[in-house]
């Protein structure tokens, strides 16, 4: 039985590197992606987030492609997340279950759309590990606050984590089109049908917005964090301006005495 594989070997692909590596002209490619066919019924579909998807292709050649893919990569994942999905070929209708999805033939525009998903989900995936991440160490910020009433982060630390957190948020709009489909999907009814299968069986929307909503809860704490940080500094601030008047107060006082 033939299966989708899918690996986040990265957080980057230069994917003009990838087509010389592989020597293999693209049946479709854009800015973000890029689908090869490999062989007859073999498939590999490469994203620029990192995200790379095989089918009809042994385990054995998949880490030998992944393998001379490293160079193309930024920040190459030793240890890579990973999904896969049963694909049956049978004349009947379109069915997708949980782990395996059945289809009429092995049509190219039919696979894209199973690899797409299937690598949208691997991208879920590594985005929820990383909010979680945040969650902690915002969580953490968070009890300190409680029990000491002050802030355990500095200035610039905080703003190097705010960053960080709007990149992140920045790199799910780029890269997960959950609420997007190709265009090709509106010319094709088997192809709406199974678009609307997989967003369902592999619970993209819900995914999605789980991780949005962790992200703004993260963003909420930092904008009270920052808020707190500028009333502190505007403390420090009137103290100074405080101290400076009362210096130049005694100065004068000094003077009219001499």
């Amino acid at each position: 039985m033939n299966k989708v594989v899918a690996y986040q070997i990265g957080s980057y692909l230069d994917l003009k590197l990838c087509t010389d590596i592989l020597s293999l002209d693209p049946l479709f490619e854009d800015s973000d992606e890029v689908f090869y066919q490999k062989n007859e019924g073999e498939f590999i579909y490469a994203f620029q987030f990192g995200m790379i998807s095989f089918f009809g292709i042994s385990n054995q050649e998949i880490q030998t492609i992944i393998s001379k893919l490293k160079r193309a990569c930024k920040q190459y994942f030793d240890e890579k997340l990973k999904e896969e999905l049963e694909v049956e070929i049978n004349n009947a209708n379109i069915l997708v279950k949980f782990n395996k999805v059945i289809i009429p033939e092995i049509n190219p525009e039919i696979i894209r759309l199973v690899m797409l998903y299937t690598s949208q989900s691997v991208a879920l995936n590594r985005y929820g590990e990383i909010t979680e991440k945040l969650i902690a160490e915002t969580t953490k910020y968070t009890k300190y606050l409680e029990l000491h009433g002050k802030l355990n982060i500095s200035g610039n630390n905080l703003k190097k984590f705010i960053g960080r957190v709007l990149n992140i948020k920045n790199g799910i709009l780029e890269n997960l089109y959950i609420f997007d489909s190709p265009d090709i999907i509106w010319e094709d009814e088997l192809l709406n049908q199974l678009d609307q299968k997989l967003k369902v069986t592999f619970d993209l929307k819900d995914r999605y917005r789980r991780l949005s909503h962790r992200i703004e809860i993260i963003k909420e704490n930092l904008e009270l964090f920052k808020d707190i940080m500028d009333h502190n500094e505007s403390k420090k601030l009137e103290w100074i301006i405080i101290l400076l008047i009362l210096v130049e107060v005694i100065d004068m006082f000094i003077i009219k005495l001499m």
